[in-house]
């Protein structure tokens, strides 16, 4: 009979060692009594914790019943129904494989496989390389780190409360399913894919002037001739891992092809990046075209500088190239390793992570202390932004060729179509972009090219409350649960997304002659967060009917805000003075403040913040923001951050979008325009950041005008020489700016 009371608080005594094997009577104990006084909660979070409660207190037979009425519940309430096939046969596995060893029939090892192998051969191939992937893609030091905190939170105490003692019970299974796992799923991985798939691994591909590159195939057993998925990557890991993205594509009966950038994996010579791409990636498309599993046609796909690739790929237009997916795609002196012309801190490490080696070099790049202390360092030292690689003491001739190239010239111009380039992107194209974070990339940039030179394309932009990772994944964590939240927002239903389900779909419609995915009613798909509703315009600039323009007042609205106007000022112009310290470094142990998509408060510390009325009604604001800031300056150059929020009723800042820019590059990205300092400028403000929320009523715009100064960007001191070679030296006179009240944001508006 089930209990209705939940207790709030268990006995608690901690282990001596966070290691799975250690904990075999706590952990099992404690989940036996969790289960004693759990409701009976038939949602699908109330069976997920149910059936995981009941694997750690060993209760198999009553685990698998709740999995299957937890299954039944996703196939049929769910955003993502498909998930049921697959998300739980790792945990399926694990208690089938514990019965047959408790028996003592079989030992670990063989009562693993025996479970395996009778669950892998009922499922078709699409969810079996979905539950493949869990297994590859799942970080097993990532569970331990989280278990670890689990303990150490509990450390010393004698109780537990409902929430603390769940999730540590949880981290704990994961840790043991995924570490007996780890020990014998590959090798019966590869079993499986023997019996589906043909495999060829470490195809060298020549090209005519003497370069090769390295490929993995992966094509249905079954199957003839078929169309080629390749996924072209310089992110080269370990071999498993390479099979599973490579049988993401066989699964759905496509050729699955991996080719990585010169020098890595099978491929000689030294690794490098962005510059041969377009090459190497067109040559590797015209090797596809002609094998015999081939029938001709080549689609890409992939995010970050896999979406790079596709582009790289298109500037050459192989003949084989029929369609690409790109995902939150890079553009190389357009957002990566610079945005606005402002070189970013954070791509530093990524050479040694990438170009060190045939595979990536993780414990290198995960040296988050390394990079911290160096950032801070710099900082703090005020030398030149050159001098990074002689702070860090190893050097980084990738990232010095890089900011030796500070405007958008023809080193940046090569790797990528430029300007009437793209008019020869005529195949289909699917765009996939989030509005945070790293979560657009590129991909607004590349879609207005598109836009502008190939306006008859069949190209398409999907756009929604995604980060970097979540516009090439989805809202799925790497065990296929729902993550609904991003940075505190919550992710409305209809935007809960697994990109893998869009991806397939989309070349099926290119390819196979399937049905147009339902999303892609228009060119541009966007979701207005806080609507729960997907909407679809046929450019951007239709994102939007109209637009409310904001004057910055000089008036203080409240402590700590000025105003912001919605009339053109009249009468004498008034100005709004903001000053700043470039060579003072005092601040570098200063606690971040906010950040996340949805936060209590801002960092106004290096600007200044306007704050419009309030809104009487509900408002959609959809699209890019514009603006002209008039000012007079004492520098010949500064960088300029504009941050937009959502000030709620509740008192909540919902990012709504960012643009940076050097106010030198403003006009133009390719040649820098040095200021006047003490004769009033303007510069021209083209928003490159979608957004799309509706404001409810009561919410107020909140503006923030700044001026980049940290340790994770280029600080330019206004001196006008290269910014890479300023220090505080440089810097003179604090940076004055006097905004004059002419100035105005113009934010996109769809009327009701």
């Amino acid at each position: 009979m089930p209990h209705t009371v939940f207790a709030q608080t268990y006995a608690w005594k901690a282990p001596t060692t966070s290691d799975a094997t250690a904990s075999q009577e706590a952990m099992p104990e404690l989940a036996t009594r969790v289960l004693h006084d759990l409701p009976d909660d038939p949602s699908a979070a109330g069976l997920d914790r149910r059936y995981r409660l009941e694997l750690v207190a060993g209760e198999y037979d009553a685990a698998s019943h709740t999995m299957a009425s937890l299954n039944e519940r996703w196939r049929h309430e769910t955003a993502i129904p498909s998930r049921a096939a697959w998300v739980t046969v790792p945990y399926e596995i694990y208690a089938d494989a514990r019965k047959e060893a408790a028996a003592g029939h079989l030992d670990e090892a063989a009562a693993y496989a025996k479970a395996f192998r009778a669950h892998f051969a009922r499922l078709d191939d699409w969810p079996s390389a979905e539950v493949a992937r869990t297994f590859t893609d799942t970080s097993l030091a990532e569970m331990h780190a989280a278990l670890q905190s689990d303990l150490e939170a509990a450390k010393g105490a004698s109780k537990l409360d409902q929430a603390g003692a769940t999730r540590l019970l949880g981290d704990y299974l994961d840790v043991s399913v995924f570490r007996q796992a780890s020990l014998f799923a590959p090798s019966l991985m590869k079993e499986d894919d023997a019996r589906r798939y043909v495999t060829e691994e470490n195809v060298l591909v020549e090209e005519a002037a003497g370069a090769s590159v390295c490929a993995y195939v992966m094509r249905p057993r079954k199957a003839g001739r078929l169309p080629a998925l390749l996924e072209f990557t310089i992110y080269a890991s370990s071999p498993e891992a390479i099979r599973g993205r490579a049988r993401l594509s066989a699964a759905r009966n496509y050729v699955g092809v991996l080719g990585f950038t010169r020098g890595k994996v099978c491929s000689p010579g030294q690794p490098s990046a962005y510059l041969t791409d377009a090459d190497d990636a067109s040559a590797l498309i015209d090797w596809i075209g002609k094998q015999p599993w081939s029938d001709g046609r080549v689609g890409m796909y992939g995010g970050s500088y896999e979406g790079f690739a596709q582009w790289a790929a298109a500037k050459r237009m192989p003949s084989a190239l029929k369609a690409i997916m790109p995902s939150a795609p890079v553009a190389p002196g357009i957002d990566v390793p610079m945005e606005g012309n402002v070189f970013w801190n954070f791509v530093y490490p990524w050479p040694f992570f990438t170009l060190d080696g045939k595979f990536n070099d993780k414990a290198a790049y995960g040296d988050a202390q390394r990079w911290r202390q160096l950032d801070q360092a710099w900082y703090a030292s005020g030398r030149a932004y050159r001098d990074l690689e002689k702070i860090d003491g190893t050097p980084n001739p990738t990232f010095h060729a890089w900011i030796s190239h500070p405007s958008y010239d023809s080193y940046w111009q090569a790797m990528i179509p430029y300007r009437t380039e793209f008019s020869r992107v005529t195949i289909p194209v699917l765009l996939v972009a989030g509005y945070y974070y790293g979560g657009p990339g590129a991909a607004v940039y590349y879609f207005q090219q598109l836009e502008k030179y190939a306006p008859a394309g069949e190209h398409y932009l999907l756009i929604g409350p995604y980060h970097h990772l979540g516009a090439q994944y989805g809202v799925l964590d790497a065990q296929g649960r729902l993550v609904d939240t991003l940075a505190g927002l919550p992710v409305d239903a209809v935007a809960q997304l697994d990109m893998y389900e869009l991806r397939y779909p989309w070349f099926d419609y290119v390819f196979k002659r399937a049905p147009r995915p339902a999303l892609l009613r228009d060119k541009v798909n966007y979701e207005v967060t806080g609507a729960n509703v997907w909407k679809h315009a046929p450019s951007l600039a239709a994102m939007a009917d109209a637009e409310l323009r904001f004057h910055l007042g000089s008036g203080m609205a409240e402590r700590g805000f000025h105003s912001l106007i919605e009339q053109a000022p009249s009468g004498k112009r008034t100005s709004i003075p903001f000053t700043i310290d470039l060579a003072d470094r005092s601040d570098r142990h200063d606690a971040a403040i906010g950040g996340r998509v949805m936060d209590t408060a801002i960092d106004t510390r290096h600007g200044l913040a306007f704050v419009s009325r309030r809104f009487d009604t509900a408002t959609e604001l959809s699209g890019l923001f514009s603006g002209q800031l008039d000012f007079i300056t004492n520098k010949q150059d500064f960088d300029l951050a504009i941050d937009l929020y959502d000030l709620t009723p509740q008192g909540h800042y919902i990012q709504l979008s960012q643009y940076w820019t050097r106010a030198s590059y403003a006009a133009d990205r390719t040649r820098r325009r040095l200021l006047t300092p003490g004769r009033e400028q303007h510069l021209v403000i083209e928003g490159n950041r979608l957004m799309s929320r509706e404001l409810a009523p009561g919410s107020r715009l909140v503006i923030v005008l700044g001026v980049i100064k940290e340790s994770g960007r280029q600080i330019n001191v206004g001196s006008g020489k290269d910014v890479s070679d300023e220090t505080v030296a440089d810097a003179g006179a604090p940076l004055s700016i006097r905004w004059l009240t002419t100035s105005f944001i113009a934010v996109p508006l769809r009327r009701r």
